[in-house]
């Protein structure tokens, strides 16, 4: 009996520890997204789930980091930022691949009665059935060791700051653009605490509603790890915004012909905190468009059908430092939260 006591012992010793870190990995769809958290519990947590088509190309690079690199083979929670094509038109063939026990959105889609719209709400709408669930400003994910707390959905904001802040000068100059009806200002947005980090993913906000949770004054204050608001598309990324979030790490989900936009790189690399912007994608349009650092971009080439699908992953330990590493070629850099 002593014997198997000791031996029982020792098998539990081999056994590898729970986790400890919160992780976040934006899995190559190709300049669609997908943001996949798990926390230091292991429960997980998806944004978004790219193209359809391609032979399921997004969904099994989706259900591939689930597997082999996290080590799970299903998602606690799905979230829609909004209803479009490249965020959730590879959805009815993940929840093929792998099981989904929640489903969260910012309410109906804006645009269910168009033509294409109406395909993806449709989808949507058999997938949820009786496992759906509306957010609104205020409401937080039922997370262990983590709390993702939600900012945006459906056009509605915090109705308060999260910390004590000043009027935002930025605010005075501010210039609006045309107002985006559509479901990319409907997009549902998170704030994501661990510790002392924070991550802010706003999905495809759009400009004049980034303007709303920066004016009068900033509702979320300084964010440690951003990722770029709408692909870094110039129909986003007000100055305003950005420089009242200011955040010490972006990562832009660019394509290497979508997004990733000048106006939205020079705003990003001339905000006051910012040490490194890591890259989905080398952008190629326009002809010269500036890119980072080769060795934060995680597909330099571009291919007909699509790249090597390499990914980018921060690793946030318990005292709240974030690792940033490259799928590509393994290159880490390692940061300190505010």
């Amino acid at each position: 009996m002593r014997t198997l006591t000791a031996l029982f012992t020792l098998l539990l010793a081999a056994l590898p520890a729970a986790s400890q870190e919160l992780k976040i990995y934006w899995i190559d769809v190709e300049g669609g997204a997908a943001t996949l958290i798990v926390t230091p519990e292991g429960e997980t947590v998806l944004m978004d789930a790219g193209w359809p088509g391609f032979d399921g190309r997004d969904p099994k690079r989706i259900a591939n980091v689930l597997e082999y690199e996290v080590g799970k083979k299903k998602i606690d929670y799905f979230i829609v930022s909004h209803f479009h094509t490249d965020h959730v038109g590879g959805l009815p063939e993940l929840a093929k691949m792998v099981p989904i026990e929640h489903y969260v959105d910012h309410g109906d889609s804006v645009e269910k009665n168009d033509e294409r719209g109406k395909v993806l709400w449709d989808q949507y709408v058999k997938l949820a059935d009786g496992k759906r669930m509306t957010v609104k400003p205020g409401d937080k994910l039922p997370l262990q060791k983590a709390d993702l707390l939600f900012v945006a959905a459906h056009s509605k904001f915090l109705a308060k700051p999260l910390v004590k802040v000043k009027p935002n000068p930025l605010c005075a100059d501010s210039k609006p653009k045309a107002l985006d009806e559509t479901e990319n200002g409907k997009s549902t947005g998170f704030l994501l605490r661990s510790g002392k980090f924070e991550f802010l993913d706003l999905g495809d906000l759009s400009w004049n509603f980034e303007h709303e949770l920066a004016c009068p004054v900033n509702l979320l204050g300084q964010i440690d790890l951003y990722q770029v608001t709408h692909h870094g598309m110039d129909m986003s990324g007000a100055p305003e915004h950005i420089n009242a979030i200011q955040p010490r790490v972006a990562v832009m989900n660019n394509g290497h012909r979508k997004g990733g936009r000048p106006e939205t790189y020079q705003t990003l690399t001339h905000s006051a905190r910012l040490e490194d912007l890591w890259q989905m994608h080398k952008a190629l349009v326009p002809d010269g468009a500036p890119n980072t650092d080769e060795k934060m971009i995680a597909n330099l080439q571009a291919t007909d059908d699509g790249d090597q699908g390499n990914w980018i992953k921060a690793v946030v330990d318990k005292n709240g430092s974030f690792t940033v590493t490259n799928g590509r070629n393994g290159y880490s850099k390692t940061y300190k939260s505010q």
